[in-house]
């Protein structure tokens, strides 16, 4: 497959630059598979959209406040963004500094008083590992909880403010797991009154934890798809989630495409421990035919042109087949006829 057939064209005024009003009054798009049909509503009807009986695997990580400010030696602004850490000891991260260059060639930053960081490698991916040291932090994700910024998405444009702090974490969030530099956004329209009514309703709900990266932004820049280097995130399974995911009795809803990386990636593994938790990377790219091991239905937003996440979803449309990307555009070209908002702060789509 080639790339450009990942592209379509997307007003700007599409693109949500903040949440709705209320979580639930966003819009929600239903694609039903066995019937080829479209229907739409809003999220807060979702409960009774929803085939009966299901498992349902969410995403529990929460945003770290990642965005680190910061000054080099001769007073020029850093902005770091912690991405993961790199190897023991945890103060040696991989991070993106704005600007890249010029930080990289005075070697340091910090803020007096708070923390200092010096630069160690530059990596091919554009990423630098960088090596702090705290004087009043045990870790870096610690000093970005204290003085950092959530790092809203690259389309965003705005920066985050308070009702950011609020609205771009799911209700669900743990808050033990500030992981992520990007939220599990389809989560995001979920209220605390949905999930009872969505467990009244005879659903069972099941939490697993995957640390969302800079790279779900990332767009595919090769040729053709297959060459596209995917990017590897690190996800958690309980051994009680892992046993919902082995039983293929009941039938599964993921939401979000994180939840679909990391069920699929354990599918597809031999597991020697499965009494034991399971703490991996996910580096599976999914795309057409891909044939799922493990999600029989996907909640999801809508996804940027030429990513690894419009190839996700159009593998879901029609797995096993080549031409789900093309029945995606058709669907997403209704959606953007209808004025639905687009991306992580946009409106939902509900695959059955």
């Amino acid at each position: 497959m080639f790339t450009s057939e990942l592209q379509y064209d997307l007003p700007p005024d599409r693109i949500a630059q903040s949440p709705s009003e209320r979580r639930d009054h966003s819009r929600l798009l239903v694609y039903n598979r066995t019937k080829e049909t479209v229907t739409h509503h809003h999220f807060h009807e979702l409960p009774d959209l929803l085939p009966p009986s299901l498992s349902i695997l969410r995403n529990d990580v929460s945003v770290l406040r990642a965005r680190l400010p910061g000054k080099r030696p001769t007073g020029g602004a850093v902005e770091c963004l912690l991405l993961r850490p790199a190897d023991p000891p945890d103060t040696t991260w991989r991070c993106l500094l704005k600007p890249g260059g010029k930080t990289a060639k005075a070697g340091n930053f910090g803020i007096d008083g708070e923390y200092s960081a010096k630069v160690i490698e530059c990596l091919p991916s554009g990423e630098y590992l960088v090596s702090f040291d705290l004087p009043h932090d045990s870790d870096p994700p610690a000093l970005a909880q204290r003085i950092g910024a959530l790092p809203l998405p690259p389309y965003v444009k705005r920066p985050a403010d308070s009702a950011d702090e609020e609205r771009y974490q799911t209700v669900y969030a743990d808050n033990d797991k500030k992981s992520a530099v990007a939220a599990p956004t389809a989560g995001l329209h979920f209220t605390p009154e949905i999930l009872k009514k969505m467990q009244e309703n005879g659903h069972i709900i099941h939490d697993l934890t995957l640390s969302v990266g800079l790279g779900t932004f990332r767009p595919i820049e090769t040729e053709k798809v297959e060459d596209h280097p995917m990017h590897a995130e690190e996800y958690f399974l309980s051994p009680e989630t892992k046993i919902i995911l082995r039983d293929h009795s009941t039938p599964k809803l993921a939401i979000g495409t994180t939840c679909v990386r990391a069920i699929e990636h354990y599918l597809g593994q031999k597991d020697t421990h499965p009494d034991q938790p399971t703490q991996d990377e996910a580096q599976l790219f999914i795309r057409p035919p891909y044939s799922f091991l493990g999600v029989d239905h996907l909640l999801t937003n809508f996804h940027l042109p030429g990513s690894t996440l419009l190839c996700l979803v159009g593998a879901f449309l029609t797995p096993g087949k080549e031409d789900g990307i093309a029945r995606l555009k058709d669907i997403y070209a209704e959606a953007i006829a209808r004025d639905y908002r687009f991306f992580s702060y946009g409106d939902a789509m509900l695959i059955v």
